[in-house]
């Protein structure tokens, strides 16, 4: 049953007025963190949907694998990229849905989120921190059709809103983090937070090195995969 991992970084970055899928985190772009993350999590392909600024993109942020998705009419906004990226994905088991400004998800957070809907959970499992609701989602086949409906900037909140007995909640809170980058602010925020993280890791490593230590869950991903090669899909609007 084979999971799509399904990365929304089209936007315009309208609030923090530079694209932030290429904003320096940690000696790399914003985006590539994400990808990253879902390159080291069970899920048995990556697409990462653009739109705005995908030229550059493509050519500066390695993609670990993913394959690249150029959405026609990104502009429209998120529920319009959520319903042309799911239509264009050759009908999937399941669809995780992950958004390229939350570099600190994991993918201890997407194996969770996996883990759940094999076990049987669904049609729509969302990760929650601490009883919140947060990203990412994972969606059923059952219910892909419905977000190929969507329009508009409001992604899938009014859907699920209406549908609350689709949605089982998966605590992750202790596996990593849903903040997310809007402007240079919340950069700088997540920014401390992954110092805090590689400072945490670090002093790990070196425990582990005498036979005292053991990794934090969530803390530090696999890089090694090359970057995507070929041409990008388009999908239409």
């Amino acid at each position: 049953m084979a999971v799509v991992g399904l990365v929304l970084a089209a936007g315009g970055s309208s609030r923090m007025g530079r694209p932030k899928q290429l904003a320096e985190l940690a000696g790399r772009p914003l985006l590539e963190h994400v990808l990253a993350a879902l390159a080291a999590a069970p899920v048995d392909r990556v697409v990462v949907a653009l739109g705005a600024h995908a030229g550059t993109v493509l050519e500066r942020v390695d993609l670990h694998g993913a394959e690249p998705l150029v959405v026609e009419g990104f502009q429209a906004g998120m529920g319009h990229v959520l319903a042309r990226a799911v239509g264009a994905l050759r009908g999937p088991a399941a669809v995780l849905v992950c958004l390229g400004d939350q570099p600190l998800v994991g993918p201890e957070v997407v194996a969770a989120l996996v883990a759940a809907w094999r076990a049987g959970a669904g049609p729509v499992l969302t990760a929650a921190y601490d009883g919140r609701h947060g990203n990412p989602k994972l969606f059923d086949r059952r219910v892909l059709a419905e977000l190929g409906g969507l329009s508009g900037d409001t992604g899938a909140r009014e859907l699920l809103a209406a549908h609350p007995e689709w949605v089982t909640a998966v605590e992750v809170g202790t596996l990593g983090s849903d903040a997310d980058v809007d402007d240079e602010d919340g950069l700088a925020r997540v920014a401390r937070l992954v110092e805090v993280q590689h400072r945490t890791v670090g002093g790990q490593r070196e425990d582990r090195a005498d036979g005292r230590g053991r990794r934090t869950p969530g803390a530090g991903v696999g890089t090694g995969q090359r970057r995507a090669q070929g041409r990008s899909l388009h999908a239409g609007g």
